[in-house]
């Protein structure tokens, strides 16, 4: 910079390359001084989210098989099966198929397991009738959530916002086709993630209810013949 009589005039700076011939460059202050533009973000690989996502299921499942290995055995012999005797012997069966019907339809709308009321069903009626009394029951026990949260969308985001990192893995599910919506929602029931909340969550990630059911009932399924064997 020249200064001249308290004023500041701006100084072009010439760059000559006698290999340019008669042309001549100019350049201007980022190049004089160094400066640099900032590189752009890049965008995140769906690999590595996909990533994410498998080793996301094998805790999950590996904790899975812990508790059914371990920690199971140990709460079934000590609190549930005394519990599941009383209900065999006080009720008939009609009278407890009716009441495991509606357990397992109220029970995810205010957030209660529905693994008791499974073990109950497949004691009581056996795989095939206990599987028929459960996925009915379970479509409509996740489907009230999901219509329930549809009622209160703008409260649900403003709770998603205090988990940011979990609001945006479940806002994956979101995004997309409907087959993408499906397979989502599918990977979200096998992992452990508390499904009972994302029963409310999903209508805040904008799934729609086809692929939402659908891959809600598909990752319900393998969680249904375990705990009916068990």
């Amino acid at each position: 910079m020249t200064y001249k009589d308290d004023s500041v005039v701006p100084e072009l700076k010439l760059n000559m390359d006698d290999r340019n011939g008669d042309y001549v460059r100019l350049m201007n202050s980022e190049e004089v001084f160094g400066g640099e533009e900032p590189p752009s973000p890049r965008k995140k690989s769906p690999l590595l989210w996909w990533l994410k996502v498998i080793l996301f299921c094998i805790i999950g499942i590996a904790l899975g098989v812990v508790f059914i290995i371990w920690v199971g055995p140990f709460l079934l012999n000590k609190e549930v099966v005394p519990i599941l005797d009383w209900e065999i012997r006080t009720f008939s069966p009609l009278v407890l198929g009716v009441f495991l019907f509606a357990s397992l339809v109220l029970f995810p709308s205010i957030l209660l397991p529905s693994t008791p009321s499974i073990w109950v069903a497949g004691i009581t009626f056996g795989y095939g009738f206990g599987f028929l009394l459960i996925l009915p029951a379970m479509s409509i026990g996740m489907s009230l959530p999901y219509f329930i949260g549809s009622l209160f969308r703008h409260k649900i985001n403003m709770w998603l916002e205090k988990w940011p990192e979990k609001a945006a893995f479940m806002r994956l599910a979101g995004e997309g086709n409907w087959f993408h919506q499906f397979r989502a929602v599918f990977l979200l029931r096998i992992s452990p993630f508390p499904f009972v909340i994302y029963n409310y969550a999903a209508v805040a990630t904008n799934v729609k209810y086809g692929p939402y059911i659908l891959g809600s009932v598909a990752g319900v399924v393998p969680e249904i013949f375990v705990t009916i064997y068990r």
